[in-house]
């Protein structure tokens, strides 16, 4: 995979949006340039948006009103105040704002998303757009509001009301006017929206793709971390190296399983603990012998959610559609988030199976009588100290908790807009969910990590099966004791969970193993 930090400029054409680009643009402040085709598209887009209006043909959101007013006509004098009252009236989010990078990640993909040429804009809005993003002008953009079907409406309303002047914004970590924030950055706003405009703007699902793609590219990393992790808890648990060999795997043929099984084998090599231990049981538990099915399980399903992700970073997704070689204006259904509200709800589950038996290895590390002679609670002197006892707890609770929030946010309607838009996606709920999901999945692969380092120390005390690790294991141990101490007697254990939390979500242990393992998929 491509590192997205390491990308400096990414150009806008509309078609050639990755996942990692987007990231690039996202989260880490990667400049943006339009394409000179994608300047072209938008200006005879536009020739023929303005054709239209001087004809007064009849066409939805140029010279009618919208949703349930497509009956209404405009009058072309009125087609601008058109346009911008659809920003003014729609901006009715509330709820905490969304954070920079996803906010980011919507005006990447509202820009690239006009640069095809098929939406009617003027290519000075996308150019507003583009000054916005490379000078750090960010929108205020509350998280909840959205239905997820004729577009994020309330959410990229808001974007619109910067664009205008207007709404709020940061800059340069401060919160205030819209116009403020134009006017520090050195960015003159557009005086007004024009007819076609207030669609373009508001029309599509970059907010729930922008927040999604972001848990997406999140996900795949705590997917690639789980492995590693789950190759240290195997070693603490002495666990049997059989069910992970390569025909096993290939006799079944999913993908995803193989793949975790040979990150298995290759984070294991070498392991002197594990070599000396096998056959000492015929098998193991589920949360260790099937590691390769449920964590294999899940790499397919983010495989197949980046399939569909990667369709929506380049899509077209407001309506009506322009399309310059017949002149046709055609009405349709494209900012429909159902693409991508049911992609974004299987994430979430995904996400939380991870947790789920991440959590299930922490209690067999903890539990005596299923820990292979591990000490009870990973204590040296049980009785007046509790040991590990609570993180268990605490990792059970973020593990239920994801059961509660993966139920499906796709699986609801409600019609809106005197039920002409009367089937609704739910995807921006969808997407936004995954998000606490994969926090607490990532604090659960912490939790599992700081007890595996406990057991991997008391394996060693006993010296049963040596004290060798493998160098990929020895190097993320060393790595987590730089941090955090053995734990001999109770202590304040908050400190030493919030230092591996940092670790985990800092992409540090990743580059450590894949330093050593380069082949680490």
């Amino acid at each position: 995979m491509e590192h997205p930090e390491k990308i400096e400029r990414v150009i806008l054409d509309g078609h050639s949006l990755t996942l990692e680009t987007f990231v690039a643009v996202a989260r880490f402040g990667a400049k943006v340039e339009l394409s000179a085709q994608a300047l072209e598209a938008m200006a005879r887009s536009r020739a023929m948006a303005e054709k239209i209006a001087a004809e007064k043909r009849v066409a939805y959101g140029i010279t009618t009103g919208f949703g349930d007013f497509a009956t209404v006509a405009v009058s072309d004098e009125m087609s601008s105040r058109l346009s911008t009252n659809l920003i003014l009236s729609h901006c009715t989010g509330t709820g905490e704002p969304y954070s920079a990078e996803q906010v980011r990640g919507m005006m990447v993909l509202r820009a690239n998303a006009l640069c095809v040429g098929l939406s009617g804009v003027r290519p000075l809005l996308v150019e507003t757009l583009v000054e916005m993003l490379n000078r750090d002008v960010i929108p205020v953009i509350p998280q909840k509001g959205s239905l997820g079907a004729s577009g994020d409406l309330a959410p990229l309303s808001h974007m619109g009301l910067v664009l205008l002047g207007r709404g709020e914004a940061f800059y340069q970590g401060r919160r205030m006017a819209g116009g403020e924030a134009m006017a520090l950055a050195g960015i003159q706003p557009l005086e007004t929206l024009v007819c076609k405009e207030g669609l373009g703007v508001t029309n599509g699902t970059c907010a729930m793709t922008s927040v999604g793609a972001l848990h997406l590219y999140d996900t795949i990393q705590a997917a690639r971390l789980a492995d590693v992790i789950s190759s240290l808890t195997l070693t603490a648990l002495a666990g049997q190296l059989d069910s992970f060999q390569e025909r096993m795997h290939t006799a079944r043929g999913q993908v995803g399983q193989i793949q975790v099984a040979r990150n298995i084998r290759r984070l294991t090599e070498g392991c002197e603990i594990l070599s000396r231990c096998q056959g000492a049981r015929v098998q193991d538990a589920y949360a260790l012998r099937c590691i390769p099915q449920v964590h294999g399980a899940v790499r397919d399903a983010l495989e197949f959610i980046r399939s569909r992700v990667d369709i929506e970073l380049n899509a077209v997704t407001d309506n009506p559609l322009l399309f310059c070689e017949d002149e046709a204006v055609i009405s349709g259904g494209n900012f429909h988030g159902e693409p991508m509200a049911l992609p974004f709800d299987f994430l979430g589950i995904a996400c939380a199976e991870l947790a789920s038996i991440s959590e299930r290895r922490i209690e067999r590390m903890v539990n005596a009588a299923l820990s292979n002679g591990l000490t009870r609670f990973l204590t040296t002197n049980g009785g007046v100290n509790s040991g590990f006892m609570i993180v268990q707890y605490a990792a059970a609770s973020m593990a239920s908790e994801n059961k509660v929030l993966a139920h499906p946010a796709s699986v609801d309607s409600i019609p809106s807009s005197a039920n002409q838009e009367d089937f609704v996606s739910m995807g921006t709920t969808a997407a936004r969910k995954a998000g606490p999901i994969l926090e607490n999945t990532r604090s659960v692969l912490a939790y599992e990590l700081l007890t595996a380092c406990q057991a991997i120390d008391i394996r060693r005390r006993t010296g049963t099966y040596g004290e060798g690790l493998s160098p990929v294991g020895e190097a993320v141990y060393r790595r987590v004791r730089q941090e955090v101490d053995f734990m001999e007697e109770d202590r304040e254990l908050w400190p030493d969970i919030r230092a591996v939390e940092v670790l985990v979500r800092s992409g540090e242990l990743l580059d450590l193993a894949e330093a050593l393992v380069p082949e680490l998929q």
